[in-house]
């Protein structure tokens, strides 16, 4: 009996999804895009690698196709012209976020700026970002920890190399970035041994790596939204169990440093990141305060955005140079020629081919394929298309790298192209060329990654 009420009940509900989904269908025109199956939507036609999935479809749909992930439906821009009109033409109206368990659990209820809804708060996080935090002098301040980390990685792959040990290049290119952005953002660094007496070097290498696997993964919650409470995926106890951790530690960080502006009173003079937030956090001009929720948020964002991405780049790139010996032979006699071999590279050496070099690489390999999602905050007109308000919205960079009406030969990596096309940069503001967005959304530590970059390899 109670299971020919639960199917009936079922059977109910997909009856009215599809409905429902039917009549907003002909409320709107909107892109053209596979036909959904009841409750999974397209995520049958979904593979592993998702945008190589949607890229596929894109050939058949269109470079603005729609797509129904679960019970949300996505619109996709696959084109360079999909993205300026996604992005720029419209960017008030996709620059909201959906609400994920991600952002809920581990981003202290969207405290952060990257998962904060659109509003005043957002606003003044996103002020913060570029005229405190992150900005030119701020990262002119930190470069002697750049390279004071980069030496001290040469060194452990020196080491390694010289005893004739494998070398886990990845392990080593994370461990700088995170090494940077910890004493950048905390101080110090945290997986040193010592540096903590909540959390040991191996505790915090693995919270780091738990943190990128949950925001790198697809919550079936999050586009089924009935399924959350069954947490088919151990998703959610994952990502709560990580926010405790995570949790403990911060609390210790802001501790640590409460204390030393304490004990050393008039003269405290801030050194990184968590210092200026809490002198923020007390400044009476601020529109919304930050609060201790959103200092650890903004902690988090930072780890996130700056490590793993720029870690992901340079491996990359190295492994196109290595398969490409005439391309590394040229970036090699560069870095001679204008660095030589008794220091490391400054910002400001010109080395034009290494920064073809790198644009090549994030056209070929972008480290975030596809854009995170945005929301749509309101009905919406693109091209001939109208968007219905809460439709999500994703850009496939990695699609638009590959397009062969805007590159020649896209599958080559040819670092020349961008010796022809010089005035195409990464800041948002050409639209075939997008590792880090574009818009009021694009990610905050774009200039951080670029100054890494360059000179790390």
């Amino acid at each position: 009996m109670e299971l020919s009420f639960l199917a009936i009940a079922l059977a109910a509900m997909v009856f009215v999804t599809t409905v429902l989904r039917f009549r907003q269908n002909r409320k709107y025109c909107l892109p053209p895009g596979p036909r959904p199956w009841p409750v999974i939507g397209s995520l049958n036609l979904l593979g592993p690698l998702t945008y190589r999935s949607l890229h596929e479809l894109s050939l058949r749909y269109g470079p603005l196709m729609s797509v129904w992930v679960g019970s949300v439906r996505v619109v996709v821009g696959s084109s360079a012209d999909a993205a300026r009109m996604l992005l720029k033409s419209n960017d008030e109206a996709f620059i909201d976020r959906p609400r994920l368990n991600i952002g809920r659990y581990l981003f202290y209820n969207y405290s952060d700026m990257f998962w904060a809804p659109y509003g005043a708060y957002w606003r003044q996080a996103r002020k913060l970002w570029h005229t405190e935090l992150l900005s030119e002098r701020q990262l002119k301040l930190h470069e002697h920890v750049h390279r004071e980390e980069v030496k001290a990685m040469l060194r452990d792959l020196h080491a390694a190399s010289s005893m004739g040990r494998a070398v886990a290049f990845r392990d080593h290119l994370l461990m700088l970035n995170l090494n940077v952005v910890s004493r950048m953002v905390m101080g110090k660094k945290y997986v040193a041994e010592g540096a903590s007496s909540v959390t040991t070097p191996e505790e915090f290498r693995w919270m780091i790596v738990e943190l990128f696997v949950l925001t790198g993964s697809l919550n079936i919650g999050d586009v089924i939204p009935w399924l959350n409470p069954l947490d088919l995926q151990g998703y959610i106890g994952r990502t709560k169990r990580l926010s405790r951790m995570m949790d403990r530690f911060l609390e210790h960080v802001l501790d640590e440093h409460i204390e030393r502006r304490r004990r050393e009173g008039d003269g405290f003079v801030a050194k990184d990141m968590v210092d200026l937030l809490l002198q923020l956090d007390e400044d009476p001009d601020m529109e919304v305060r930050i609060q201790r929720d959103g200092i650890k948020a903004f902690i988090l964002d930072t780890i996130s955005a700056g490590t793993d991405t720029s870690a992901v780049t340079i491996e990359w790139t190295l492994s196109e140079l290595l398969k490409n010996p005439v391309a590394l032979t040229m970036a090699t006699e560069e870095l001679d020629r204008v660095v030589g071999r008794d220091r490391l590279p400054t910002e400001g050496d010109r080395l034009t081919y290494l920064q073809a070099v790198i644009k090549e690489s994030m056209r070929m390999n972008p480290a975030t394929p596809l854009l995170s999602p945005r929301r749509c905050r309101r009905d919406a007109v693109v091209g001939s298309y109208s968007i219905p308000a809460g439709t999500c919205v994703a850009v496939n960079v990695w699609a638009i790298g590959r397009d062969p009406s805007v590159w020649e030969e896209p599958n080559d990596f040819r670092p020349e192209r961008f010796l022809d096309r010089s005035t195409v940069d990464v800041k948002g503001q050409d639209f075939e060329l997008l590792p880090f967005g574009s818009g009021r959304r694009m990610c905050p530590c774009m200039g951080l990654a670029l100054k890494m970059l360059q000179l790390t390899l």
